[in-house]
């Protein structure tokens, strides 16, 4: 299958050359034929030049460039190019003078001689003409193809380091929740069997419902609200959680499981210098295309101790400037022992 992909674009690659050589040949053709007022001649002298072109161009375009000026050589281009041009002069003039016409300069009032001044510089000229054109063209398109793979390039390498990242969350998620599990049944806590259907729960969400770079907003507070239960059933009455939700949130996709950190991150430092928490949550779509996102919960500072980054926030912080660039909002202060973060990202 690969060697058909391979053979079918040589193949479109050689009809659009031999398209653009045709084109080319016609437009000559019928340019000198009407500057003077000859065609049969324009075409018996463009069909001895055009093969000469066409060779010439090959030979820069896929040997020189290649081999002289894509390895630094200039020197050795300069010399190649001077002496193709040398024996563009000689071969054209004289094939023209064999086959087609006595008078080596046709197109001149006077019709020249042979290694006249002003007919090598013409010849030259024209000749350097064709090469630069058709160079330009060939890179531009190279240049083009170059521009689209690097994007596909870049768009591959997105999407693998977004999935890179969501596979770090998940592990660090469980990995907090299974602590969680591991609490309970060192004190053999009634809540333990419970505990464990909330994982089992979201474990189902995370490993055969989020399939995909979106996630439907619903399924992310439902998935939100387990989480909290699981904190629950681990803290009892120490955590004081509120949601609210404005705005119409149906059809509405997000990235998965990417509030889920800001939630550990309240409970992680709500409780580290204090016994309760208190947690308001909510969302507000603002005009379909945007989606605020706040959390405030209560939070005692301790000089004494450093808070460390996790890997969870960083994580998303990531993920956030890989999905989104420049277009969304993050804001967090911490002020009256009160943490607050707010985020905005576009959902349209």
């Amino acid at each position: 299958m690969p060697l058909f992909t391979l053979e079918v674009k040589q193949s479109i690659s050689v009809k659009y050359h031999i398209l653009f050589w045709l084109g080319y040949f016609m437009f000559n053709v019928v340019r000198w034929g009407s500057y003077f007022n000859d065609y049969w001649y324009s075409l018996k002298s463009n069909l001895i030049e055009f093969p000469i072109h066409i060779i010439v161009v090959y030979i820069n375009v896929y040997y020189l460039i290649p081999k002289l000026i894509l390895r630094k050589r200039y020197w050795h281009y300069l010399f190649s190019i001077l002496f193709m041009l040398a024996m563009v002069y000689l071969v054209r003039t004289g094939l023209n003078y064999l086959l087609v016409t006595k008078s080596i300069w046709p197109e001149a009032e006077n019709s020249g001689r042979f290694l006249e001044l002003n007919h090598i510089v013409a010849v030259v000229l024209g000749e350097l003409y064709v090469i630069g054109f058709v160079t330009a063209i060939k890179l531009l398109i190279d240049w083009s193809i170059e521009k689209q793979r690097n994007e596909e390039l870049a768009k591959l390498q997105l999407s693998t380091e977004l999935k890179y990242l969501r596979t770090q969350i998940q592990p660090h998620f469980f990995f907090n929740t299974l602590n969680n599990l591991y609490a309970l049944t060192l004190t053999k806590s009634d809540n333990a069997p419970q505990l464990v259907i909330k994982i089992s729960d979201m474990m189902q969400y995370v490993l055969y419902e989020v399939k995909s770079s979106k996630a439907d907003l619903f399924e992310e507070i439902n998935h939100i609200n387990n989480f909290i239960d699981i904190a629950r059933l681990r803290f009892n009455e120490s955590i004081d959680f509120e949601t609210d939700i404005t705005g119409d949130i149906e059809d509405v996709e997000v990235p998965p499981l990417l509030f889920l950190t800001f939630i550990e991150n309240c409970f992680k430092h709500g409780l580290k210098n204090s016994d309760t928490v208190t947690v308001k949550m909510s969302f507000n779509v603002v005009g379909k295309e945007h989606l605020e996102f706040n959390l405030v919960n209560s939070f005692k500072s301790n000089p004494d101790i450093t808070h460390e980054q996790g890997i969870g926030i960083a994580n998303t912080k990531r993920r956030l400037n890989l999905l989104f660039g420049s277009n969304y909002i993050l804001e967090t202060t911490i002020k009256d022992d009160t943490y607050n973060l707010f985020l905005k990202i576009p959902i349209r």
